[in-house]
């Protein structure tokens, strides 16, 4: 078999594959249409960040089993077309954690200190020291936006330093943060209480620009601000501005929207510090990467042992289609569960009735567990790590099975548990394999777990279903389904609204204002 590497990794992982017996090709800096011309001959697919493996790339991808990226962002690979055609996904989560956190500090000194400008000033012949006055960080309060293992790892350095630290993580529990030694917080206290705030979270719809103009306005005056995450999370337009005014005394960015940031007004300033994307530029990371993509893949390829997966589950292909279609609905319960609750859950149990209690539960219950962590860790978590990421996170894990399915042939459920509040979603596979959620915390209903949903609690009154629709086509928003439930005639109800786009925030802020509507949620699955 045949692994093709197409961006730069370390020999060592060379080395691996070509010890298992594979034949390898190493083609760096290819253009799309010649990794596509290319690709069908290749049973295996090395990848950094570089190579874009699009759904034209792998539509080519004839032969193609598994593809592998050295490192943990995945949002070069489009992985719905892969899992459609089949092919495994991989990455190596933890391999650059200890790097990316010591980025990050040396990011945090030197924004503190201004060290780069007073680099320059003294290279340029000058001695400028009463310019270069820096701030402590002892005793100053550090707010962390995301407690992952990189953000975990930020707070154990930060500690040592005696600094006050406060965190918001949607999945962490106020036990798990008392225990790690941290005040868990709200988002907006980490906005109006720090001194300095690093980020540590993925790019999604909501952390998209989290940090704006209007969020850097309630900051404290002098506040400095630390990005090693992903560009777009901090808007690069509202921070100039800030920096310019003085609002924010100091940044320390390592990503950008655009990489690499040409003509960017951000570099203009002289109170920015800036690297080329340097999180996981370090000899150790690299190679850690490099060997353990390189072990994954030849085990995948050799042996028919999947680690680290973002789309498939490890188990006996014998039991693939059987397990697929629960695994498929365990996932789609634990996201869509996962964009309802608010808060962190203490505890999440899997319940499995009627045929459901009969199957090999294991990887159902690590898809739900999945499921539920992805919609804000995205890459991050996968198949292997997931019942590990919640246990990290305080999440206590349960499996109850029943022989009684009440109406269905099947059925299963999640049951999540916070401190002061649960919630109930269960759902059922039609035909024996079309997912459908049948149940919302008592509402029964019949939904499709799939695109964009507008989850909308609402008084059962006339006309709510109307004024839904017309402000949907007002907006040239086209609805493809929608399914109700209600608890009685005249009382509360719910609307599952189904878009073939995703409503703006102003959208979303014109169907709350509408007569008796309670609440929305946005689902994407």
């Amino acid at each position: 078999m045949k692994v093709l590497i197409s961006d730069n990794i370390s020999s060592k992982g060379v080395e691996i594959l070509k010890k298992a017996g594979l034949e390898v090709d190493v083609k760096t800096g290819m253009k799309p249409d010649e990794l596509k011309a290319c690709i069908g001959q290749y049973q295996g697919l090395v990848i950094r960040s570089a190579t874009k493996v699009t759904a034209d790339i792998i539509e080519a991808a004839s032969n193609l089993k598994v593809i592998g990226r050295a490192g943990s962002g995945l949002d070069n690979v489009d992985k719905a077309a892969a899992s459609k055609k089949g092919i495994v996904v991989m990455n190596t989560p933890g391999g650059n954690t200890v790097t990316t956190a010591e980025h990050t500090m040396a990011m945090l000194f030197s924004v503190a200190r201004m060290i780069p400008a007073a680099t320059a000033s003294m290279k340029a012949g000058k001695w400028e020291k009463k310019k270069f006055m820096g701030v402590e960080l002892f005793n100053k309060t550090l707010g962390i936006i995301g407690l992952g293992a990189i953000g975990t790892q930020v707070a154990t350095k930060a500690r040592g330093l005696e600094m006050n630290i406060i965190a918001y993580d949607p999945f962490l529990s106020e036990e798990k943060a008392a225990e790690l030694g941290i005040k868990k917080v709200s988002v907006d206290e980490i906005f109006t209480e720090s001194d300095f705030i690093t980020v540590h979270s993925p790019m999604t719809a909501e952390t998209k620009n989290l940090i704006n103009a209007e969020t850097i306005n309630r900051m404290k005056n002098g506040v400095r601000i630390i990005n090693c995450a992903r560009g777009g999370i901090v808007n690069e337009k509202a921070l100039y501005d800030a920096l310019q005014s003085g609002k924010v005394a100091g940044a320390a960015l390592d990503v950008f929207e655009k990489e690499p940031p040409v003509d960017n007004p951000l570099l203009t300033v002289e109170n920015l510090i800036c690297t080329p994307h340097l999180g996981a530029s370090t000899e150790e990371a690299q190679e850690n990467v490099a060997l353990a993509v390189a072990e994954q893949v030849a085990d995948y390829l050799v042996r028919g042992t999947i680690r680290n997966a973002v789309n498939f589950p490890s188990i006996p292909s014998d039991q693939v289609p059987r397990l697929q279609p629960y695994i498929t609905l365990a996932e789609k319960l634990g996201s869509f569960s996962s964009q309802i609750f608010e808060g962190g859950a203490t505890e999440i149990t899997v319940e499995y009735h009627g045929d459901a209690a009969n199957v090999n539960s294991a990887p159902i219950t690590i898809a739900a567990i999945k499921g539920y962590l992805t919609p804000i860790l995205l890459e991050t978590v996968n198949f292997v790590n997931a019942p590990l990421i919640a246990k990290e996170r305080g999440i206590e894990l349960k499996e109850v099975k029943s022989s009684e399915a009440g109406d269905y042939y099947s059925m299963i459920a999640l049951r999540i548990k916070s401190k002061n509040k649960e919630s109930y979603v269960a759902g059922t596979l039609f035909s024996k394999k079309d997912p459908r959620i049948i149940l919302i915390d008592g509402f029964k209903v019949e939904i499709v777990p799939d695109g964009v949903l507008l989850l909308i609690y609402n008084n059962d009154k006339p006309g709510v279903i109307g004024n839904i629709g017309g402000l949907m086509g007002k907006n040239d928003i086209n609805i493809s389904r929608m399914h109700f439930g209600r608890e009685s005639a005249g009382g509360i109800a719910i609307s599952v609204v189904s878009v073939d786009s995703t409503p703006s925030s102003e959208v979303m802020e014109e169907i709350r204002k509408l007569p008796n509507i309670l609440s929305v949620n946005q689902i994407s699955l």
